[in-house]
């Protein structure tokens, strides 16, 4: 299983990295405490779907409400620019979280990272009801 550790961190940086052409490509948000980053989301609208490209948050915040503030924005975000839904490839150990948010399981995707690790997939519906 892998930790998240240095090598870990190492093998994601691509995937962690903000590109400049990013920011007229996509929408993102950054959460603040004490002066510090503490955690980064990253949309980007493609039709009626938006992809939920980054969810991170510095692990000292986990459970102090960053991360749900971050997917509420997401959520929120995708929702005026026009999406029905937002797509979510997660770390495993994030899919409680996003199914405590009401996204639902919708199957694997390989890792952009690490070969042979595969990741769980997640659809959160937008449209009000």
């Amino acid at each position: 299983m892998w930790g998240y550790d240095n090598d870990f961190m190492e093998a994601c940086r691509r995937e962690l990295t903000f590109e400049p052409s990013e920011l007229r490509s996509s929408s993102i948000a950054v959460a603040e405490g004490n002066g510090e980053i503490v955690g980064v989301a990253q949309i980007k609208i493609v039709g009626s779907e938006a992809d939920l490209l980054k969810l991170f948050i510095e692990p000292t915040a986990l459970r102090s409400g960053v991360g749900r503030a971050l997917f509420l924005w997401a959520m929120n975000k995708a929702r005026s620019k026009g999406a029905e839904r937002l797509l979510i490839e997660a770390d495993p150990d994030a899919a409680p979280f996003y199914r405590r948010m009401g996204a639902e399981d919708c199957g694997l995707a390989p890792s952009g990272s690490i070969p042979g690790r595969m990741l769980p997939k997640f659809v959160k519906e937008l449209r009000s009801t």
